[in-house]
């Protein structure tokens, strides 16, 4: 999942492509579409008498991506959205970007053309105007990764631009297995414990990272989407869930070393059951759709 030095590899990320592809809210897409062309998301929108501005008519529409990776969220969302649109796509990783410049996504709905560029940035690190200029902030798979006083400033930096933000598959701590295993529920705890430890002396927000973002975006004036987004792994996931599971238990004993003397036994039942196609993986995330009022 993951090189020696804590970053995702591209072949992690092409691993999880489909099933993040699958797991993402369609219903917050529509909203989201429903906002950029100016009019209400939902019911209690509407309800409440508010409406966007509507964009012109033909005008491009810029997005800005957030810790990239590969460029995958651009490759899903872009064919979602009409009219053309030009992705700039911000990750500290330059091996990562390079991937991503060179599989520019397919046509926006309706054929109109799609453009990129890359920037090589620490997006934890955005500034007040960093993102100024944008008609759609989105990112994927972040907001764990942050500490507070990431996501404050990631917010913040959101609601200066004053444009609708689309944060992606946050994980929230939940998984199952099936067949279930009772460590199963140990190595979970130990894992989540992992997602909120300590980093540099700061916090991790982990699985509650997704709540923190709809707490905060609140607070600063904007309307608050949310749905979930699981993966939904099964006998033709049987690679995605090698890795993944081997990542998770990792993760798990690195933080909870007590575990390692059950893990062995545990770890080589639980591979053998993916590699034959035995074992189903449900991995719950969030995703959450901001709109500024």
């Amino acid at each position: 999942m993951e090189d020696g030095h804590g970053r995702a590899t591209p072949t992690w990320l092409a691993l999880r492509e489909p099933a993040d592809a699958a797991a993402r809210s369609s219903e917050l897409v529509d909203a989201l579409v429903d906002a950029l062309a100016g009019t209400d998301t939902d019911a209690d929108l509407a309800a409440a008498g508010r409406r966007r501005e509507r964009r012109a008519p033909g005008r491009r529409l810029v997005v800005h991506d957030l810790g990239c990776g590969t460029g995958s969220m651009s490759r899903w969302l872009a064919p979602l959205l009409p009219g053309p649109q030009h992705w700039v796509l911000l990750d500290r990783d330059a091996d990562l970007l390079a991937v991503a410049a060179t599989r520019v996504p397919e046509r926006a709905a309706g054929g109109a053309a799609v453009t990129l560029e890359s920037h090589q940035r620490d997006i934890t690190r955005l500034g007040p105007d960093g993102l100024s200029g944008s008609d759609l902030v989105t990112a994927s798979a972040l907001l764990d990764m942050l500490t507070g006083a990431e996501l404050d400033r990631f917010v913040r930096s959101c609601a200066a631009a004053r444009c609708p933000v689309l944060v992606t598959l946050s994980v929230v701590g939940r998984v199952s297995l099936e067949p279930a295993d009772p460590f199963d529920r140990q190595v979970e705890a130990a894992f989540n414990a992992h997602q909120r430890r300590t980093v540099g002396g700061h916090r991790l927000l982990g699985p509650d990272g997704a709540r923190a973002a709809v707490d905060a975006f609140g607070r600063l004036g904007f309307d608050v989407l949310r749905r979930p987004s699981p993966w939904l792994l099964e006998a033709q996931d049987r690679e995605l869930v090698r890795e993944w599971f081997t990542g998770w238990l990792g993760a798990a004993l690195e933080q909870d070393p007590s575990l390692v003397a059950r893990a062995g036994t545990y770890a080589e039942r639980r591979l053998a059951e993916a590699s034959a196609g035995r074992l189903a993986v449900t991995v719950q995330h969030e995703d959450v759709l901001a709109l500024p009022r």
